[in-house]
């Protein structure tokens, strides 16, 4: 009997020291919002990904609906329910300290995924996976300088300014404009990121009389919304540029009517597995990047069924 009890210890100890996992690990997720389109792509992508993972991966998403202390407050339930990691879409990025500490304080992993905190410097136990919104702004503005010969006006349509995606691919954006001083901005207004929010702003430039030649929209969904204005206006196709990001299915079917000019790919799955993969390698004690970050593409009317 000793000697199968030493045996089974054995075994045990082998288990423990190559990461094999003895029980499901729980990964507690809480996303910025439920109820927008491009992150409903990032929340089923990191589903399958967990689905499909050989070690049982079991995901409990929570809706923090735009709100800070909701958040916190999944974040600390999480804490409680003793998660193995928690993955956080931050509902803003400059108020994710408290988060930070809270988990680094629970000794749980901590995945920030598709937005970065504003805070550059964070603590070991906690990585984010993302993409470079600079690059995006300059992807698509670079796209439509080359159209617009260098000269004209355009308007920006902004994220949700509590969100460094709107800053930096802004930001981006001006980048390449300070290269083309004929590129005037005539208007520049939020649409938080809502397809009924860009509509009704570019709508009201447009009752207003201002004149423009170009949309810049820092998402697909006021893309759209911006189209839809032109064309209840009675403005011919493709004779204002839009500009989107994110390459979302109804992004890329607008492309290919030529309602669109240009989007820029945002990865969801791409983040998704790298969130999900980056959370169980910190449980396991694995060596991980702080920062993984997922390429941005361009897509063009040219190479636009490459990402149907």
């Amino acid at each position: 009997m000793k000697t199968k009890t030493r045996f089974a210890s054995l075994a045990l100890s082998l288990m423990l020291a190559s990461g094999a996992a003895l029980a499901d690990l729980k990964i507690g997720v809480s996303m910025s919002q439920f109820d927008d389109t491009w992150l409903t792509y990032l929340r089923e992508s990191m589903d399958k990904k967990a689905k499909a993972l050989p070690d049982g991966v079991t995901l409990q998403f929570e809706d923090a609906r735009s709100d800070v202390v909701k958040q916190l407050s999944q974040v600390e339930s999480f804490i409680s329910q003793k998660v193995d990691a928690i993955i956080v879409n931050p509902v803003d990025t400059a108020a994710t300290q408290r988060i930070t500490k809270a988990a680094v304080a629970a000794g749980i992993p901590l995945v920030y995924v598709n937005r970065r905190p504003d805070d550059m410097k964070l603590p070991a136990g906690v990585v984010t996976v993302a993409s470079d919104d600079l690059e995006a702004g300059r992807m698509q503005m670079q796209y439509l300088a080359d159209k617009m010969g260098g000269k004209g006006d355009i308007v920006i349509l902004l994220g949700d300014l509590a969100n460094n995606s709107t800053t930096n691919r802004t930001k981006g954006v001006k980048e390449v404009l300070a290269k083309y001083p004929g590129i005037k901005i005539e208007q520049e207004q939020t649409g938080i990121w809502s397809r009924d929010k860009g509509m009704t702003l570019v709508n009201d430039w447009l009752t207003q009389g201002r004149e423009f030649q170009a949309v810049v929209s820092n998402n697909d969904e006021m893309a759209i919304g911006a189209a839809m204005a032109l064309k209840q206006a009675g403005t011919k196709k493709g004779s204002v540029l839009i500009a989107g990001v994110d390459g979302t299915p109804d992004g890329l079917n607008a492309i290919k009517k030529g309602e669109m000019a240009v989007s820029v790919f945002q990865d969801a799955k791409g983040q998704a597995d790298g969130s999900i993969d980056t959370a169980v390698k910190m449980v396991k004690k694995q060596p991980v990047e702080q920062s993984v970050w997922v390429p941005y593409r361009l897509i063009t009317p040219e190479n636009v069924d490459q990402f149907k």
